[in-house]
């Protein structure tokens, strides 16, 4: 069996990655300021999942056909705290960590590109229909997480019923991967603190109404997870997602972003207007984060076409 660095095995490397992820959400489940937050915290189950070592967090809420939501990059579960109760009225909600984010382990060895991201999900829909039935489950993804739920229904069509992409980001493009260095530079750049709040204030139509001391909060918790730092780099060391739209996949599918949203850019809007068409609909007072800003729409335009 193999060894850390430190000789601990890997099995034993990765079940103290777990305690410690799981611990870290406990405390949040009791601790944050966000009681929305505090509520999905509390609803995590830790699946084990075939092929992958551990056991791995799924925020699972509310009852009736299933939903699987999808966050974006360097971000968690956390993230749909808005959307959660509007939609769990209907749905079965299924919100994991995507591999290598929020408060997911990091295995020493585990796989950080998008290939990885994808092979814990396709596992992840394997235990879901043995838990919430064989029925085509619903998906919602957001920025990163949007490209994730495109591909994701391309490789699984027959377990994806529809979409619905928030602010999708890498829909178009090509890989970038970072050289090394310039990867442990972004990592560490991205974890400062004042960069962390600029980054956060910019994913908001109004961060003078929107971001407060619990945004703030979410939005670095997750950094505090073992392994935060290396997975992220591994993970821009690979590329990630871009370029991911084309083919648009075979399910019904139907696209909100804000027209306040400060995170993609002008040539990215134009790019993927051009591939979406009419499926795309802007909202007003709304930023990179429709599910925070806008969450009643978002449920309404989930709702409304089921």
């Amino acid at each position: 069996m193999a060894a850390s660095p430190t000789g601990a095995s890997e099995a034993e490397a990765t079940g103290a990655a777990v305690a410690a992820s799981q611990r870290l959400l406990a405390a949040a489940a009791t601790d944050l300021l966000d009681p929305q937050a505090r509520a999905m915290a509390a609803a995590v189950q830790w699946w084990p999942l075939d092929g992958l070592p551990g056991t791995w967090p799924v925020a699972v809420l509310g009852q009736g056909p299933p939903l699987l939501l999808l966050h974006g990059f360097d971000s968690s579960l956390l993230e749909f705290r808005r959307l959660m109760p509007l939609l769990a009225e209907h749905h079965q909600l299924l919100i994991p960590d995507l591999y290598g984010f929020g408060f997911s382990p990091r295995p020493a060895a585990g796989d950080y590109a998008p290939s990885g991201v994808l092979r814990h999900l396709e596992a992840l829909l394997a235990v879901a229909a043995q838990r919430c039935g064989p029925q085509p489950l619903g998906l919602i993804g957001a920025s990163m997480g949007a490209s994730v739920a495109v591909e994701l229904a391309r490789r699984c069509p027959e377990r994806i019923a529809r979409l619905l992409l928030l602010a999708p980001a890498g829909l178009t493009g090509r890989p970038m991967p970072l050289p090394p260095l310039l990867d442990a530079l972004g990592v560490r750049f991205l974890g400062l603190p004042g960069v962390r709040r600029g980054l956060c204030r910019s994913a908001f139509a109004d961060p003078e109404a929107g971001v407060g001391p619990a945004e703030l909060e979410i939005a670095s918790l997750h950094l505090r997870t073992p392994g935060w730092a290396e997975s992220l780099r591994r993970f821009a060391r690979s590329g990630g997602f871009a370029g991911c739209g084309a083919p648009l996949p075979p399910q019904p599918l139907a696209v909100l972003w804000g027209r306040q949203d400060r995170i993609l850019r002008a040539p990215q809007k134009r790019a993927a207007q051009a591939l979406l068409g009419d499926r795309l609909q802007e909202l007003e007072a709304c930023g990179h984060l429709p599910h925070i800003d806008q969450p009643q729409q978002v449920a309404a335009t989930w709702l409304q076409r089921r």
